[in-house]
């Protein structure tokens, strides 16, 4: 028999299940809406397609075509002083960066030897002197006896064999005259080589400048027997210097006399010294099959910073286009990727048109829609270039137009996902 409380038990057990059925009826839909904002916000939010082109815009600016080398710095004007006799140095003057004259004395070799011989060959001379004397009295005596001979001879008092002999003693005295003086000028000149000699004993500087090697020291012995050895090296003047760039074969047709140039050095980093070529010569370098030729540039050099020896990096301004719409030389080269083939091979691009000289090619954006970029290949008359731009010279671009410098691959538009 069912009580009345089991009714009421059964009423209460009912209504608990339909509020349990109701609150999962309700988060069910709470899930619902959440998930359909979320995709209602990812579709009205989602990104724009990647770009498929990376482009710059053609723009004014100046273009500067250089050339750069390498190359030692030199003194303007370096003479190697060395010495024309033998012996021991008695004593130097100079040292290292010595100030010098032209005419100072920068060392002496001892003189004693040579000294000497001038004795010798000034009392040769006088030797030689008093024999041209004692000669000249026997020509007197012979060419007196001569005329008396002579004189006999027309009286019928003396034979002709007398006359003969009087003229044979006369020539070999003229002939002896004549032959010291001879040796007397032989002599004159041993002793003239020899004064010489003693003035080399002296070495003098040939001009004005500075003392950059010193390689003699008091007491050294100095052989010159075969070639003059250098004991000295004088820089004329540090204030000007020049710098022996070896530029490139491929650069060398650039290049001429009294272009301007700059020069830098690691010893001053980030200053600039300012120059003009004078000199492009034609004899080649070839160091390992790599052919060079030397470029002479004169270097200013009012502070002396810079020294004999030092390796200087030289920048030649060639050519120069000021405040001309350029574009960039990525664009120049830029060339589109052929499509795949249908077997997902490499496709194979079309042919070009060949380009005449001062011609190039750069790929115009048409469209710049996300996703649906479009680029057109326009052939255009180029200039000066400086390796990062090049001047166009015909006008076909305005100023502002995007060319196209680089085409994202597959792989990198996924990464803007």
């Amino acid at each position: 028999m069912t009580t009345a409380a089991d009714e009421l038990r059964k009423a209460l057990s009912s209504e608990e299940g339909g509020r349990l059925w109701l609150r999962r009826l309700a988060i069910f839909g709470v899930v619902v809406v959440v998930i359909a904002a979320g995709l209602g916000y990812r579709v009205t939010h989602r990104p724009a397609p990647p770009a498929r082109f990376v482009t710059q815009q053609v723009a004014v600016g100046d273009v500067v075509e250089k050339v750069q080398a390498t190359g030692a710095v030199q003194p303007l004007l370096q003479i190697n002083v060395g010495a024309q006799i033998n012996g021991r140095v008695t004593r130097v003057d100079v040292d290292f960066n010595s100030v010098v004259k032209k005419g100072d004395v920068l060392a002496e070799i001892d003189p004693t030897l040579y000294t000497q011989q001038v004795t010798q060959n000034q009392a040769a001379v006088d030797t030689q002197r008093s024999a041209l004397e004692s000669a000249k009295a026997t020509l007197e005596t012979t060419r007196a006896q001569l005329d008396r001979t002579q004189k006999l001879f027309a009286q019928s008092l003396a034979s002709r064999a007398d006359v003969d002999t009087a003229k044979g003693n006369y020539d070999v005295a003229v002939a002896a005259v004549g032959s010291a003086q001879a040796s007397i000028a032989a002599q004159n000149a041993q002793l003239a080589q020899s004064v010489t000699n003693v003035g080399f004993t002296k070495i003098y500087s040939p001009v004005d400048g500075i003392v950059v090697t010193r390689g003699i020291d008091p007491g050294a012995t100095v052989v010159a027997s075969f070639q003059s050895p250098v004991l000295f090296v004088i820089a004329q003047d540090l204030r000007k210097m020049r710098v022996l760039a070896d530029i490139d074969e491929a650069d060398v047709g650039k290049l001429k006399e009294k272009m301007e140039a700059e020069a830098v050095v690691d010893a001053f980093p980030g200053e600039v010294f300012h120059g003009v070529v004078q000199q492009v010569r034609y004899s080649p370098n070839n160091v390992a099959g790599v052919v060079t030729y030397s470029a002479v540039v004169e270097v200013e050099n009012p502070e002396e910073k810079l020294r004999p020896g030092m390796t200087a990096t030289v920048t030649i301004k060639t050519r120069e286009a000021k405040n001309v719409p350029r574009v960039p030389n990525a664009a120049l080269r830029f060339r589109l990727t052929p499509p795949p083939l249908a077997d997902g091979g490499a496709g194979v691009a079309p042919p070009e048109t060949p380009l005449a000289k001062g011609e190039g090619r750069v790929h115009v954006l048409t469209s710049d829609k996300p996703g649906e970029e479009k680029e057109e290949a326009r052939v255009v008359s180029i200039g000066v270039t400086d390796g990062l731009f090049t001047e166009l010279t015909d006008g076909a671009l305005p100023v502002g137009t995007k060319v196209v410098t680089d085409e994202l691959d597959d792989k990198k538009k996924k990464g803007f996902f």
